[in-house]
């Protein structure tokens, strides 16, 4: 049995402005920043439309199909933005918006339609001002912009985007909180995710909001050592340390690593087993999202950070499969930070499908430690163990 490929962490960094991603490469990450306001006093705006989403199937009637603009480039410098309803379809190699133009006596030549590979603008101007009918840098996953036209039928502008993954099934015209937590369900295929960092509470809050949006069970491993041990975690460890805590978490995490559909919060701190390298063996069981706070406040020092990260290679949250830089933390904030971890989660599995079915299999042979390399059944980890030393 051949063994499989290494997959690449995503990393995630949530600071200010609308979602806007800047993808580059170090060593095996691959990094994506999520621009959002965590430590301001506004909550962030992450739907730019207040939208009204209609599931009424049926076919669509063609009017002098139109090609788009596709070049990004426009003469409207005046625009004023309108809040929409639309009508959304998925198809299984385009979806199809339905904009709403109203009474006005609108031609095809009032309308600008600009599609992008994750973007698309959509302006009507007649006299004065453009009016932005709907404008999203975030598009549920790629299209095929060359292959996008709109039409006017009778009071609507209905535009066909052509997707890059005929496969992949969209709730929505945009990626939103709503719309990746209902298409998580056909690409996690019941795997459970795990929640890291520094800070059991931050663990703990995350998990909630990610198990409510997933539809998931959330679990504490905190509350369940303390239910078993009866004394706080805080009391555990001025009697007995770390190591012991860690190495209960750890049992904790085996049993729970055959659970399918929850959302686990861990221990942070030393007394976390996400924290030591040799106790990762069951959290690979499902998608593990390091919630790694930092002062980077740009590209360049969140790229340098997680370099120096690598380098280190001391810390073990590297193992991570997802990786969310915070910049600050509240708590009134936590759906902004769970959109951007599913965002995350989205983008790796959309890189490599099989990733479900790994885990899957990972679980089947016994969490035995070789991941992402998974040996032949049969494989035993303590001979080869033997064997090094």
């Amino acid at each position: 049995m051949a063994s499989l490929t290494y997959h690449t962490p995503t990393l995630c960094f949530p600071n200010q402005n609308p979602i806007n991603k800047y993808p580059f490469s170090i060593a095996k990450y691959n990094l994506f920043f999520f621009k959002h306001n965590l430590t301001s006093s506004a909550n962030p705006t992450l739907s730019i439309l207040s939208f009204k989403l209609s599931n009424v199937g049926g076919a669509s009637k063609r009017y002098n199909p139109l090609p788009c603009n596709c070049n990004g480039s426009s003469s409207i410098v005046s625009t004023t933005t309108t809040n929409t309803n639309y009508e959304f379809y998925d198809g299984p190699s385009e979806v199809e918006l339905r904009l709403p133009l109203g009474s006005q006596d609108i031609t095809a030549k009032d309308i600008f339609v600009d599609a992008d590979g994750t973007s698309l603008i959509v302006r009507v101007q007649r006299s004065g001002p453009a009016v932005t009918l709907i404008e999203t840098k975030n598009l549920f996953d790629r299209i095929k912009p060359a292959e996008t036209i709109w039409f006017i039928d009778d009071d609507q502008l209905v535009i066909n985007l052509k997707k890059q993954d005929p496969d992949l099934k969209w709730p929505d015209i945009m990626e939103s909180w709503e719309s990746l937590t209902a298409g998580a369900m056909q690409l996690l295929k019941g795997t459970s995710v795990y929640i890291i960092s520094n800070s059991t509470e931050i663990n703990k809050k995350m998990a909630q909001e990610l198990a409510v949006g997933l539809g998931y069970t959330p679990l504490n491993t905190q509350e369940l050592l303390e239910t078993f041990t009866k004394q706080t975690i805080d009391s555990w460890v001025l009697a007995e340390g770390f190591d012991p805590v860690a190495a209960a978490e750890s049992a904790i995490l085996e049993s729970l690593s055959s659970h399918v559909r929850t959302v686990v919060s861990t221990l942070g701190g030393k007394h976390g087993a996400a924290g030591r390298a040799d106790k990762w063996q069951h959290l690979y069981a499902g998608f593990t999202v390091w919630l790694s706070q930092t002062e980077a406040m740009d590209e360049h020092s969140a790229k340098e950070e997680a370099r120096r990260h690598i380098q280190d290679g001391n810390l073990a949250y590297t193992n991570a499969d997802v990786v969310v830089k915070l910049h600050g933390w509240d708590a009134a904030h936590a759906k902004s930070v769970a959109q951007a971890s599913l965002s995350a989660i989205k983008q790796l599995i959309l890189s490599d499908k099989k990733l479900p079915d790994k885990k899957s299999l990972y679980i089947r042979l016994g969490c035995r430690g070789d991941w992402p390399n998974i040996k032949p059944p049969g494989w035993d980890p303590s001979t080869e163990a033997d064997a090094t030393s």
